[in-house]
């Protein structure tokens, strides 16, 4: 592409690009995709975007195009890489000069920069760096301030690599401009205090976004710049000059009006100061050190001191907070349990920590932290009583912490009360007592206190455990508090029922529970909203505390079923927001899980409203996972009597697992989930049911880690017995098994042969035939000697099936294996006993040992020669298995095989146990067909023996027996004399 000659035609095309009308921006679309790779293209590109004077969207559409082509084409080998002669030009173009006029072009033409750093410098591009720091010198405003923002971003990029190579090559660099960057951020800093001063608000703002551009760089710099940063002088003394300057930062911001255009920068670079600190502490504990306790003077004093009265603001009090937690947390500061293996710098450190955190600095933390910064704001309080839904969900925020301040605070006293328990529980504890008693409810203030304390107890639990009889405070002072209903106390009811939530798996008795189910029923009426959602949520939390004598019993709470069922399905109604119906229904779902069967009589109300909400909730799809999870939960309790669900269930399973649809990414795994358990508790397979199984090929082919599930989802269509299910997708079946055994882990390979074993145990007869394509792998795999012994297993397990319940396919597939390997059909049946008693160590079930055994001896009575030969190996597979099967009475001294089942010896289920599912009694049914369960082992022995010592007569049965170690023979008589 010539330069000169293109210039109007690609500028016009990209006029074109930027226009709003799709009829003439689709078109020049696909021709500036089909210029991509054209050389000379992007040189063009870069004399568009740097041309002032053109129009400023072709400009940005060009700078884009430009950017994109540096990342398909800017490496030599990617597919019609940019020649090496265009790009040594567009480096020069690139740097040629730092005048963008616009600051959004600026900002990309600064990105792209970095991009091409990123591939080339310093190798190719070795004079980029020299250039930016030449022009960050200049005294022009705008060159100065876009050579910056390069040297910024392409500073940024470079310490973004981490091959070792390039980390080197960043440390060579960061040693070399570090000193010119300190010096430059000092110099931006001090003029932009000056203009502060004398009251130049422009310029200031023009100074302070240099100072914040440099201490950019300088982060990157100092962060990733050095592998040993404690050596280095001058990172040193730029970490001591941090404080220094975050004082100054912080008064200048005091001083200022709120007006004044440099405030919201102002806090921006305060905020980086102490980003510094955090990443520096994170990359360099040790390094770190030196500044440790000028760093916690610093930030204590600011956030836990009147010193920080009217000078912090809440972004900067949560960095400090951050970083006193992570000195606190810090591994590398805490000493091991023998002294003598600790590091010098851990030592050193942990004497630091010692030094600051003394009782009275602990104890000013602590008591400002609760009553402080625990405490609930005005904006909050009246949140609650404006929006309580929407003020329920915003304290439920997740990891909220590192950005609001009173979660990090809470966060924090958490960290430090573990660290400091022994020193903090009396403090705390003090705190305690002088609150004992009901609060009146005129006296906000200290409502709002006591709100506080209770809070950090509920936080401290689990340090708390030895310090606090829970119980006994439970019985004195917090259940009368719950049955207080003014209306102000709802901030003490909320917080109440939130702090026994915390202490029902750490210390609370059983025989308590029903106080609490009476105290939980009492406040899901309660007016206030956010006290019925906290009192649903502390419910879930006790529902599933399963420590020891503190665990939820089901009978304590049945008695409460259906009034607390019946509420808090009401809140489920009543609530609006997403969040808080996923957070209700989680609930549900608890309950549900927990009472089982039980739930049955009153979960009609629930089956009726969770259709519509399922509709409502159409854009939602995280809502439709707890849905989902919710109808799981119901499906187990209702058990068979589910398929009155089937209208609404049937529609879902198919929405959620069909591949094409779009929700099926947020909704599978739940809806996979789902099938499954629905197919457990179905009494008998519909035709609608079937019908969803139409989504199983798609599945497999995506070969996730919903595999496993997916197989369980067959094998429970098998277990039905269905010919309607072979008929109708046996053929995709057997087709997606091939594919999936080509390219599956081993794992997943035992899987499929699972399911083709479980296939043939139910459908020996027309299985076979339906999946023939699989069974000459298996055969062969035997012959060869697959490797895996747990693959092995399950090849020998489906072969077994075949010759015990098929022999006509046993036969036939036989001479197929003939065919395949040139040899004598009886070669390939002697190879494979001679296998199979060699690899027999390789199953360790004894139902499939059992088989194996069962299996060898079906090919008895025979006189063929091979047989013959291999019958020692026979009766050895079948001794084995006898020891792994037979018990002995000690009543009639014989054996029996406890493999067999009989229908009437019905399972017992046992106080605590979960009833047989559908699928569990139709397994057990199909148990009763298959041999391994109804074949005794010993008679069947017995019997094989006998017909073949008719066959061969008295003498050619002893030759024949006398071919097997007198061992064996005497162990097999002692089997079969005791039958």
């Amino acid at each position: 592409m010539d330069i000169n000659s293109a210039s109007s035609v690609v500028l016009q095309v990209l006029t074109q690009a930027s226009s709003q009308d799709s009829t003439v921006l689709k078109p020049a679309e696909e021709q500036l995709r089909q210029w991509e790779t054209q050389p000379g293209f992007y040189s063009v590109l870069l004399n568009i975007f740097t041309n002032h004077s053109l129009d400023l969207n072709v400009r940005w559409l060009a700078v884009l195009y430009f950017k994109n082509g540096i990342e398909r084409y800017w490496r030599r080998v990617a597919p019609h890489a940019i020649s090496e002669e265009e790009k040594s030009t567009l480096r020069i173009g690139l740097i040629n000069n730092f005048n963008e006029p616009v600051n959004q072009i600026a900002t990309q033409i600064a990105v792209l920069i970095s991009k091409v750093a990123r591939l080339d410098c310093p190798k190719q591009w070795p004079e980029l760096i020299p250039t930016l720091i030449e022009s960050v010198k200049v005294p022009d405003d705008l060159q100065q301030h876009r050579a910056l923002l390069t040297f910024y971003h392409v500073t940024k990029t470079l310490s973004s690599k981490r091959l070792a190579t390039d980390r080197k090559l960043f440390q060579d660099l960061a040693s070399e401009i570090y000193s010119f960057a300190c010096c430059l951020w000092n110099h931006h800093t001090d003029t932009f205090l000056e203009h502060v001063c004398s009251g130049n608000e422009s310029a200031s703002a023009n100074s302070l976004e240099r100072a914040l551009l440099s201490l950019k760089v300088l982060r990157k710099l100092t962060v990733h710049g050095f592998l040993e940063p404690l050596q280095n002088a001058d990172v040193m003394g730029f970490l001591q000059a941090i404080f220094v300057r975050l004082r100054q930062f912080l008064e200048c911001r005091r001083n200022i009006g709120a007006e004044n255009i440099c405030k919201d920068r102002l806090e921006k670079i305060i905020i980086l100061f102490t980003k510094v600190l955090l990443d520096f502490l994170d990359q360099h504990p040790f390094s770190f050190i030196p500044v440790m306790q000028t760093a916690l003077e610093f930030a204590v004093s600011f956030v836990f001191t009147e010193a920080g009265d009217g000078v912090v603001f809440e972004r900067f009090i949560v960095q400090c907070m951050r970083l006193v937690k992570m000195i606190v947390k810090n591994d590398s500061y805490k000493p091991s349990k023998n002294i003598e293996d600790s590091k010098p710098e851990t030592l050193n450190a942990h004497q630091i920590k010692i030094g600051f955190f003394t009782y009275p600095t602990l104890t000013e933390i602590c008591r400002r932290l609760v009553t402080h910064y625990f405490r609930l704001s005005e904006e909050e309080l009246a949140m609650w009583e404006e929006d309580p839904e929407s003020y329920a969900v915003e304290e439920s925020g997740g990891d909220s912490w590192k950005y609001s301040l009173r979660p990090c605070s809470e966060v924090l006293f958490i960290d430090i009360f573990h660290e400091y328990s022994q020193t903090l529980t009396p403090v705390l504890l003090d705190m305690v007592d002088t609150l004992q008693g009901p609060t009146h409810v005129d006296d906000m203030n200290a409502l709002r206190i006591k709100e506080t304390v209770y809070n950090a107890v509920g936080l401290a639990a689990y340090d708390l455990f030895d310090s606090v009889d829970f119980d006994a405070w439970f019985k004195r002072q917090l259940i009368g508090e719950l049955q207080i209903s003014h209306e102000r106390y709802k901030l003490l009811r909320r917080r109440v029922i939130w702090l026994i939530g915390q202490w029902v798996s750490v210390k609370f008795k059983s025989e308590l529970r029903p106080s609490l189910y009476e105290a939980i029923l009492t406040l899901l009426q309660d007016q206030d909203l956010v006290v019925r959602i906290e009192t649903a949520t502390t419910l879930k939390l006790d529902i599933l505390s399963m420590v020891d004598d503190f665990e939820f019993r089901t009978e304590q709470f049945l008695p409460y079923l259906e009034s607390i069922f019946s509420l808090i399905f009401q809140l489920l109604q009543q609530v609006t927001e997403c969040d808080t119906k996923m957070q209700i229904l989680h609930v549900l779902s608890c309950v549900i899980e927990r009472v089982s069967m039980q739930i049955r009589p009153f979960v009609g109300c629930l089956v009726q409203y969770l259709p519509v909400l399922w509709k409502q909730s159409e854009e939602h799809n995280m809502l439709r996972c707890a849905i989902l999870t919710t109808l799981i939960h119901l499906v187990k309790g209702l058990g068979e009597e589910s398929k009155t669900l089937y209208p609404f269930l049937l529609p879902i399973i198919q929405l959620s697992t069909d591949v094409l649809q779009p929700p099926h990414v947020y909704l599978l795994e739940d809806g996979l989930e789902l099938w499954l358990v629905t197919l457990e508790n179905c009494p008998t397979i519909t035709f609608e049911l079937l019908r969803i199984f139409q989504n199983m090929s798609p599945l497999l082919e995506l070969g996730t880690e919903n595999l496993r599930i997916c197989f369980k989802i067959i094998n429970a269509h098998i277990f039905f017995a269905s010919s309607e299910f072979l008929q109708m997708y046996a053929g995709n079946l057997s087709q997606s098994f091939l594919e999936l055994l080509r390219d599956i882990t081993t794992e997943g390979q035992v899987q499929v042969l699972k399911v083709v074993e479980n296939l043939l145990m139910v459908h020996p007869d027309v299985c076979p035939q339906l999946f023939q394509p699989l069974l000459p792998p298996v055969f062969r795999g035997i012959i060869e000697g697959e490797r895996y012994p747990v693959v092995m297993s399950t090849y020998l397990g489906i072969l077994g099936r075949i010759m015990l319940q098929n022999q006509s396919c046993f036969s036939s597939l036989l001479c197929q294996m003939s065919q395949e390997c040139h040899e004598e059909a009886d070669q390939i049946l002697g190879n494979t006993i001679e296998m199979w008693v060699d690899r027999m160590d390789n199953i360790t079930q004894p139902e499939r040992r059992k088989l194996s055994a069962l299996a060898l001896l079906s090919l008895l009575p025979s006189v063929n020669s091979v047989i013959q030969d291999k019958f020692c190996g026979i009766i050895n597979i079948c001794v084995e298995s006898l020891h792994d099967v037979m018990t002995e009475d000690p009543e009639t001294s014989t054996y029996k095989d406890c493999m067999l089942i009989s229908s009437v010896d019905e399972p017992q289920v046992s106080e605590g146990e979960e009833p047989p599912t559908e699928q569990d009694k139709r397994k057990r049914k199909l148990a009763l067909r298959d041999p391994v369960h109804t074949v005794s082992l010993q008679t069947f022995v017995y019997e094989k023996l006998k017909v073949q010592q008719e066959l061969l007569g008295e003498d050619g049965f002893r030759c024949l027996m006398e071919t097997v170690d007198n061992e064996l023979v005497k162990q097999l008589q002692e089997f079969l004399q005791r039958i």
